[in-house]
């Protein structure tokens, strides 16, 4: 991946002092950064491979503030990309070297939590767990649960459409937002949904869920709050056999299981976390799952009792069931903490995040195998494997000629993989500059020209986040020539 093929493939020819001066009209002295050094902590997200200065960099406090930021840059023409906690790990949030790198993370109030209606009205810059810990007082949480949660931000979760453990049984970010409150980039507010379960119209409210700061930046979010279960357990299951452990995952929700979470790690996952968090994994095991059943403490009996069948049935080696709350904490903190734990072993990874149907989860772990002989790079395994998002941890490190390619390679083959295997290139971390060009992978010529027609609808002039999300018809058609024929370099399975 090249950045001059993503982000600087549109340029655009900017007054940069009449840019401050205008925006130095709006803001506090404090609140517009235009500094190399105050900028460079804003060069990038979590996908710190790629990196890039903004031209300039606002901390608007109000959304009066954003709102006035978007209609100097629109009358401009300044391109603008918004950040939350910069917790993204596709990129979305790379600044525009001709740009504004727009933070929200000062918009950090919780305006209102209803315990009648379960839903709370929050600010973009609110962290996900922030907005549990404010319900917990009226027996309610909010469920999506990514593992970046007591860090990442509900703006954030809304335009990547964010999911987490416990997603397969109660949705992802869409399935969780009842409303939203946006500025375009002319500076008008716009409201999408609202506190009822349906809204009048086209379901503007799930466009902007997923769309990567590409059509609105967000300034309000209401969200659905979930009542706190009477009783939650947990299942490990060992394998010693990744394979069995993947066909357990299908065999499950074939048995009419819905688990509140259903989490898979392999071997080298397992020796990554257990030390660095003492969980309790078995570190004989080639693979584990992590079941979840809450309910009333009767309905939780019987969905592990009907789990641990179906465990055994498919060849589980050994099987634990979490006795008590502090321990069911203990078994998620371990897969929460994966990527953390990774990072301990290797001074870079990529973390891929493409998402097939949950029968071929064994036929991808044997394939991502494969790949990792052919590009001598180690890649550990963590899955939503209920929903079957794949999070596949390619280690590398950057100081090594070749190494960053060899893993951008890696990742981009098991996208591909996951395309031929009837699923999708991302399932929450979204496209960013990480997957543009496989756009071109997944969705025809025509498809993505009717993307670009909706981003027009919101942003004629592509002033918003430029150069993410959705690659131009050119660079499509220079990646479809370039692919003719390559298919056949990928694993024959």
């Amino acid at each position: 991946m090249s950045m001059e093929n993503t982000i600087a493939d549109r340029r655009f020819t900017l007054d940069r002092a009449e840019l401050i001066r205008r925006l130095r009209a709006l803001l506090p002295a404090h609140a517009l950064l235009a500094e190399e050094e105050d900028m460079r902590p804003y060069d990038c997200d979590g996908l710190t491979a790629y990196r890039q200065l903004p031209l300039l960099v606002a901390l608007p406090e109000s959304e009066a503030q954003v709102q006035g930021i978007l209609k100097v840059c629109h009358e401009l023409q300044a391109p603008v990309v918004a950040r939350g906690a910069a917790t993204g790990l596709s990129g979305g949030a790379t600044p525009h070297p001709d740009g504004v790198l727009m933070s929200l993370a000062k918009l950090k109030r919780i305006v209102s939590v209803d315990p009648v209606s379960r839903s709370a009205v929050v600010q973009p810059g609110v962290r996900n767990l922030a907005v549990s810990e404010a319900a917990a007082p009226y027996g309610l949480y909010y469920a999506p649960d990514p593992s970046s949660q007591i860090a990442c931000t509900i703006g954030g979760n809304v335009a990547e459409n964010a999911g987490g453990v416990h997603c397969l049984k109660y949705g992802l970010t869409v399935h969780n937002v009842l409303r939203i409150r946006a500025v375009t980039i002319a500076g008008e507010i716009v409201e999408f949904g609202n506190a009822a379960l349906d809204a009048p119209g086209y379901d503007l409210l799930a466009l902007l869920n997923g769309s990567e700061g590409l059509l609105a930046v967000i300034t309000e979010v209401t969200v659905r709050l979930t009542p706190k279960p009477e009783l939650a357990q947990v299942v490990i299951a060992s394998f010693a056999d990744v394979r069995r452990a993947g066909d357990a995952v299908a065999s499950i929700i074939a048995a009419g299981i819905i688990p509140a979470g259903l989490e898979m790690m392999d071997r080298k996952a397992i020796h990554a976390v257990e030390p660095y968090v003492n969980a309790g994994y078995d570190m004989e095991a080639e693979a584990i799952l992590l079941c979840e059943s809450d309910g009333t403490p009767e309905e939780v009996a019987e969905e592990i009792g009907r789990m641990t069948a179906v465990l055994e049935e498919s060849g589980a080696a050994g099987i634990r069931v979490s006795q008590n709350e502090a321990e069911r904490l203990k078994f998620w903190a371990g897969r929460k903490a994966a990527f953390p734990a990774v990072g301990r072993l290797t001074p870079d990874y990529l973390c891929m995040d493409g998402t097939i149907p949950r029968k071929r989860l064994a036929e991808m772990l044997d394939a991502i195998a494969v790949l990792s002989t052919k590009y001598a790079l180690r890649c550990a395994n963590v899955f939503h494997a209920g929903d079957g998002n794949l999070h596949p941890l390619i280690m590398y490190d950057a100081n090594q000629a070749g190494e960053l390619e060899r893993a951008a390679a890696f990742g981009a083959e098991i996208l591909e993989l996951s395309v031929r295997f009837g699923g999708t290139i991302t399932g929450e971390h979204g496209v960013g500059i990480e997957k543009i060009m496989l756009m071109a992978e997944q969705f025809t010529i025509a498809e993505i020209d009717a993307f670009h027609r909706v981003k027009a609808a919101f942003d004629e002039r592509g002033l918003l986040n430029p150069g993410k999300g959705v690659p131009t018809l050119a660079r499509c058609r220079e990646y479809t020539q370039a692919r003719v024929g390559s298919v056949a370099t990928l694993p024959r399975l």
